[in-house]
């Protein structure tokens, strides 16, 4: 199965990928067809794991071949991981302050960005979509590094960094569609809107990869702009969300093992 995958040209590849997390996304918002709440520690713990899947990736998969990278350039080594990973904590604050949107477990008077008359539905598959854009960059800049020739990205390290997303996709699913479904929307709608705040991920899948192809000195940037983003994620959205309801330690404990469970994946993997 992995042969044949190896043997597609490596844009489908990420796009495949950016589908497996989208998929996996599906999957945990379908937990609303079995059950129509889902324990708060085992919530708490699962956004735990996530952030730390998400600061390994950052590190592991995106800064370290930046900077890797950048050692060959004539710019000295830290400049251009240092720009991009300000650049993306940029873009995701900028997005946040002009797009509206809801964060997981607030009441509907706490919506940042501008006022809107939307339904909290929607603002909240906005904020999970927002924080899912740099996920799927990510994505799409490591297998275009591939793409693109540099020594610094292997096609196993962005299948890595894509297993690792994914399964930290899957409590996102299940963050949106659980409190949807406990406000009285239907089943099929809950698993509707959760599985939605993934589908931006194929996309900007595609768009990381192209971008790489497209201008291949751009790579470092782009690695390391990928990784400030979803770093921005972590610190504003998942450890804030995973400590609300007081299981600090749970999330904390989680987040390590994510992290190391991310670190493994890399290091195994490459």
């Amino acid at each position: 199965m992995y042969s044949w995958f190896v043997s597609l040209h490596p844009a489908l590849q990420a796009l495949l990928a950016g589908l497996f997390t989208w998929a996996v996304t599906a999957l945990g918002a379908a937990a609303v067809f079995w059950t129509g709440q889902v324990n708060r520690k085992l919530l708490d713990s699962m956004l735990g794991f996530s952030g730390g899947v998400m600061l390994a990736a950052s590190y592991w998969s995106l800064l370290a071949p930046a900077i890797q990278i950048s050692e060959r350039g004539p710019l000295p080594a830290w400049f251009p991981p240092l720009v991009g990973f300000l650049l993306g904590g940029a873009a995701l604050w900028s997005l946040d302050k002009l797009l509206p949107h809801l964060h997981l477990g607030f009441p509907l008077e706490e919506a940042e960005g501008p006022k809107t008359s939307l339904r909290r539905a929607v603002l909240l598959v906005i904020a999970i979509t927002l924080h899912n854009i740099p996920e799927g960059l990510a994505i799409g800049v490591a297998f275009g590094g591939v793409i693109a020739g540099s020594q610094a990205t292997s096609l196993s390290a962005a299948v890595a960094l894509a297993i690792g997303i994914g399964l930290q996709n899957f409590p996102e699913g299940i963050a949106v569609a659980m409190p949807l479904r406990g406000e009285g929307m239907s089943r099929w709608k809950s698993f509707w809107y959760g599985q939605l705040s993934a589908a931006v991920e194929p996309v900007a899948a595609i768009i990381g990869a192209a971008a790489v192809v497209a201008a291949a000195p751009i790579l470092p940037y782009a690695l390391s702009f990928a990784a400030g983003a979803m770093v921005y994620v972590v610190v504003e959205e998942l450890i804030p969300e995973s400590h609300r309801q007081g299981n600090v330690d749970l999330a904390t404990v989680s987040l390590m093992i994510g992290f190391a469970v991310m670190m493994v994946l890399d290091v195994a993997l490459s």
